[in-house]
């Protein structure tokens, strides 16, 4: 069972970058604050006020500095944990929710079932709650699974992320029908590439913040 492969660094340059420049400030302030010092007048010293503000102005650099490593690691930390949690599910059986999903390089796809043959409004929304995408159609009964490229209404692509699903069936006489879109199956291998770790249980991909239940897999789950 092969894990696909991590790309948990999002923001790390970016991050970088940002210490770099509070860290050159920093030394730029320290050189400026020591040759203060060395050439201040004997006769007319720094004033007291004067340099104490600028050692309240050195100590505040100092402490975003650490503040901003104590911050990446942290961050780095979460990252691990996640992916660390979202490899042991291999093997497991889990039972998730089917209304969230990851769109992952144009394409995510989502899981239902109906009891008996409906026409079904689906409605695509973003992590903010904003529709993005709306479709019509009809299904048999049993299940099916509604796949997206990930251009919305506007005709424009959306950026990959985790994006939610409403489904609403009614029958031929136009009476509400229920929707299930919870899943069940044996994880055989994880995605790490996207805003959260995402299992792949059969030909579906379901977001760990989905999982409803985890199990040991049997020989009834078809493991």
């Amino acid at each position: 069972m092969a894990v696909s492969s991590v790309g948990t660094t999002t923001g790390t340059s970016a991050n970088a970058a940002s210490r770099q420049t509070i860290a050159d400030n920093f030394d730029t302030f320290l050189t400026l604050l020591t040759t203060q010092l060395k050439n201040q007048n004997p006769l007319d010293p720094l004033d007291t006020n004067q340099f104490t503000q600028q050692l309240v102005q050195f100590t505040s650099v100092e402490q975003q500095l650490k503040t901003n490593d104590f911050l990446e690691a942290m961050m780095l930390a979460n990252q691990n944990v996640g992916s660390s949690q979202a490899v042991g599910y291999i093997g497991k059986t889990v039972t998730a929710s089917g209304a969230k999903s990851e769109l992952v390089a144009g394409k995510a796809s989502w899981n239902f079932a109906v009891q008996e043959p409906a026409d079904i409004s689906v409605t695509v929304k973003d992590a903010s709650g904003n529709v993005v995408f709306t479709k019509q159609g009809s299904v048999g009964q049993g299940e099916s699974v509604f796949n997206w490229d990930g251009i919305g209404d506007d005709g424009k692509k959306k950026p990959d992320g985790s994006y939610s699903i409403t489904i609403e069936g009614r029958d031929e006489e136009g009476k509400l029908v229920d929707v299930l879109t919870e899943m069940t199956g044996e994880v055989t291998g994880v995605d790490l590439t996207g805003s959260e770790p995402v299992l792949l249980v059969g030909n579906a991909r379901v977001n760990m913040s989905s999982v409803l239940s985890v199990r040991a897999a049997t020989a009834d789950d078809g493991a």
